[in-house]
């Protein structure tokens, strides 16, 4: 046996029942209460009335005293909220799932209003069939139900040249998580038949939505055939009109942009059609002044949500619970690594589930704050075996004026107080 005598901790539930050994300032800020607590001891003003009836709210509603999570854009990113976006208040949301109401927008023409009875969808071009559903036509096929994170390629983007947007929402904000219902792409395409478009190796699908822009975009057969999903469910519900009601085109582990919503048309092609949301937007330039195209996957990447500049240390010392959000485009989380002092040393976090396919993974590092500053980092890893980059890891081959696919470690410095800054450790 070994001589050393084993050390432990004190737990959580005896911290929080000592208020004897708890420091006045503590007390004060919320860690521990007193036994003569008003708020337990005494009957409060709800508990000796009636509340509302069970059909006060049909459609449920958030609560008033949750009323700021909501999303947030930033008004200076855009000359207009038409073609905009606005984002998910992640350090507000714990578990993985996004609600529709928060899950962040990204317009290119602003959302449109389309009827089920009015939607139509052509799938076209090299086929044996040309084909037109209605939204009851496509409510007969088979349907599937997968979880799967959504990620614009432009999420993080204004950190490349250093420290810029003060919280976890507007620095990683441009994702959301939900549960999509619907059929195989590759189960249409076979409906249309594939015959015609002989050798499938090297063709492709071009996909675009109903509203003005089109967002066209041209999508490998190899991915199409895959798991890309032509939803009209999210979280059980109806798609919301910002997220392309009444369908949409679900691609996972993919660049955002290619999600097209309100969809309309499929048509398989002999190549790319090369549009203009593929050649002048969603090309990613490398420090040689050249651009990469084709740059679909979002690579491994998380963020702390909490503490983080929205979401500071209030409660004082002792227990803090370190959370935040991991994914990645290439296949499942399978470790993340927390750091409290800017990277020198590192801890691995509990994964609250183990990570699936393309989807967001909670992860969690239970701590004693002791009140010294931290420079609290996450860096995640995938079943393929990549592991989140620096930021100066990516700025060797990208340079500093890039744009999409910003994928590096994130640094917040939590002071004293409790509050937490945005900040870049070099």
């Amino acid at each position: 046996m070994s001589g050393h005598s084993k050390t432990t901790k004190p737990s959580r539930r005896q911290f929080l029942t000592g208020a004897a050994a708890v420091s006045a300032s503590a007390v004060a800020a919320g860690t521990a209460r007193a036994a003569g607590d008003p708020l337990i001891t005494q009957v409060q003003d709800w508990a000796q009335a009636t509340g509302d009836g069970v059909d006060a709210t049909p459609y449920g509603l958030p609560i008033e005293f949750e009323g700021d999570v909501v999303r947030r854009n930033v008004e200076w990113l855009t000359a207009d909220t038409i073609s905009s976006i606005n984002f998910t208040p992640i350090h507000a949301l714990d578990g993985t799932i996004t609600p529709q109401g928060c899950a962040f927008e990204r317009h290119h023409s602003g959302a449109i209003e389309l009827r089920k009875d009015d939607y139509r969808l052509m799938i076209n071009g090299l086929v044996d069939t040309p084909l037109v559903f209605s939204y009851a036509d496509l409510e007969r096929f088979p349907r599937e139900n997968h979880v799967y994170f959504c990620e614009c390629a432009a999420n993080t983007g204004m950190e490349w040249a250093g420290a810029q947007l003060n919280g976890a929402q507007f620095t990683h904000g441009m994702i959301h998580n939900m549960e999509y219902s619907g059929v195989p792409l590759r189960v249409l395409l076979e409906e249309a038949g594939l015959d015609t478009a002989g050798e499938l190796a090297d063709k492709w699908v071009y996909v675009e939505g109903a509203d003005a822009s089109s967002n066209g975009r041209s999508i490998p057969m190899e991915k199409a055939l895959d798991d890309v999903l032509v939803a009209f469910k999210a979280n059980g519900e109806a798609l919301r009109k910002e997220h392309g009601y009444p369908v949409r085109l679900v691609v996972p582990g993919w660049e955002g942009n290619m999600w097209i919503k309100w969809l309309r048309r499929i048509e398989v092609t002999a190549q790319p059609i090369e549009s203009r949301e593929e050649t002048s937007k969603y090309t990613d330039t490398l420090a040689d002044g050249t651009s990469r195209k084709w740059t679909w996957v979002m690579d491994a990447k998380s963020v702390v949500t909490s503490p983080s500049p929205q979401a500071p240390i209030t409660h004082g010392l002792g227990p803090l619970v370190i959370t935040g959000l991991a994914w990645s485009g290439r296949g499942a989380i399978t470790g993340v690594d927390v750091s409290t002092d800017g990277g020198k040393t590192w801890q691995e976090a509990r994964l609250a589930a183990p990570g699936t396919d393309k989807a967001l993974t909670r992860f969690y590092l239970d701590i004693n704050w002791n009140g010294e500053e931290m420079l609290l980092q996450s860096r995640a890893r995938d079943s393929s075996g990549y592991v989140q980059p620096t930021k100066a890891q990516l700025r060797e081959v990208r340079g500093l004026n890039s744009i999409y696919h910003n994928n590096c470690i994130q640094t917040w410095w939590v002071k004293a107080n409790g509050e937490a800054e945005n900040v870049e450790v070099s």
